[in-house]
């Protein structure tokens, strides 16, 4: 059911995707579809944790090991799954935002779920901050900053590939994470 939801957001954008074109791809009847999720909205949630790259156990490991692996090294590997994430989920997500009221609904939906897109920047700013307090970043950096500007420069590089219909090697991500 998930990956045919996947397939259809992928080639519909979320948007235009219907439970009925999911029950039409996946062979599950409307009915299943609802079953197991009560909207579009939490196909959508589970189609981003599971058919995804996920940022949620990245955020996790971040908060919960902090110190333990060079700064660098975790922030090269936030980097490449931010990419992977953004490159997978725009061609879904981007259809959200041409309709006001689907928007509207879905950042409600996420809200009551304590999800959203600035899950990973928060992480992100709380692991920096956590090495800031070790010592292990300058104390005069910016954390917001830096994480803003991080995951902005994915999020920038995922959108140009999209844009030109091409998906980046995983050689060519990991240069580009290592740069950043």
């Amino acid at each position: 059911m998930l990956d045919a939801a996947a397939h259809v957001m992928r080639t519909l954008g979320f948007a235009r995707t219907t439970t009925k074109e999911i029950s039409r791809a996946s062979g599950y009847s409307e009915a299943m579809i609802y079953k197991h999720f009560p909207d579009k909205t939490a196909l959508f949630m589970a189609v981003l944790g599971e058919r995804l790259p996920s940022f949620g156990p990245l955020a996790r490991e971040l908060a919960e090991d902090a110190g333990d692996r060079p700064v660098r090294d975790r922030v090269r590997a936030l980097a490449r799954t931010a990419i992977a994430f953004y490159v997978e989920s725009f061609p879904i997500s981007v259809s959200i935002f041409a309709e006001p009221g689907l928007l509207a609904a879905h950042r409600a939906a996420l809200a009551s779920l304590n999800a959203g897109p600035r899950r990973p920047l928060t992480a992100l700013e709380d692991y920096l901050r956590a090495e800031q307090r070790r010592g292990r970043i300058s104390a005069a950096a910016d954390c917001a900053a830096a994480a803003a500007l991080l995951l902005g420069a994915c999020f920038q590089y995922a959108f140009f590939c999209c844009f030109e219909q091409r998906r980046p090697s995983a050689e060519e991500v990991d240069a580009y994470a290592a740069s950043l």
